[in-house]
């Protein structure tokens, strides 16, 4: 009677166990599930002002409706790369994916401020709780932030800090994208500041606590 070479019997012994593991969706499929949420959130709070609040403010600031397009562009974008960080074999350079919106949203924003300082005409209103954008920001990026790393921690990325600072880039810029809709305020120095300091403490909170979420280790 033969017997198995040994290292057959080891193989099947080791492959026994194993249990089939589903193939995650490619990134653009799963960035379009997470957008689809902003996607709502966008029409809750269209329900609640309208667009006349955004038009009239871009009306008056055009260099706003770039600022908006560049952060709508850099959620998107950074999404993506959060997703595609996830995946082997993907390089980590596809972090830059989102500087250049980025670069349109900040320069836009900064224009704008610049434009209240030259033509105080364009700024709708002067007084303005700088506060208020501050905790709009930070109170829709926590759960978009947690739906990122909910989503991602199945594909264990290889890079988790990265991938977390990514999540806090998306986050804090679909969440200044809906701010747009109530927003009925010109760009001054105080909200550009407010608007800056969220991003940032997003993304480092995101790097902080995401990086270790992330991680499996």
């Amino acid at each position: 009677m033969s017997h198995a070479p040994r290292h057959e019997t080891l193989i099947h012994a080791l492959g026994a166990g194993l249990v089939p593991v589903r193939r995650l969706p490619p990134p653009w499929l799963r960035t379009l599930g997470w957008l689809a949420v902003v996607a709502v959130l966008a029409l809750g709070l269209l329900w609640r002002y309208g667009t006349g609040i955004a038009m009239e403010r871009w009306r008056a600031s055009p260099d706003m409706a770039w600022a908006t397009a560049g952060a709508v562009l850099t959620a998107i974008s950074a999404a993506w790369a959060a997703f595609a960080s996830g995946m082997p074999g993907r390089k980590a350079s596809w972090a830059w994916l989102p500087v250049a919106p980025a670069v349109l949203w900040i320069g836009a924003s900064g224009l704008g401020c610049l434009r209240t300082w030259v033509e105080p005409a364009a700024q709708l209103t002067r007084s303005h709780p700088a506060p208020d954008c501050l905790y709009f920001i930070l109170g829709f990026s926590i759960p978009l932030s947690a739906l990122l790393i909910w989503l991602l921690r199945r594909a264990c990325p290889l890079r988790p800090v990265l991938t977390a600072v990514l999540i806090g880039l998306a986050s804090a810029a679909a969440s200044a994208s809906l701010l747009e809709i109530c927003h009925a305020y010109g760009a001054a120095a105080t909200d550009l500041l407010a608007h800056a300091a969220a991003v940032v403490m997003v993304m480092a909170a995101n790097a902080a606590m995401g990086g270790r979420l992330l991680s499996r280790h």
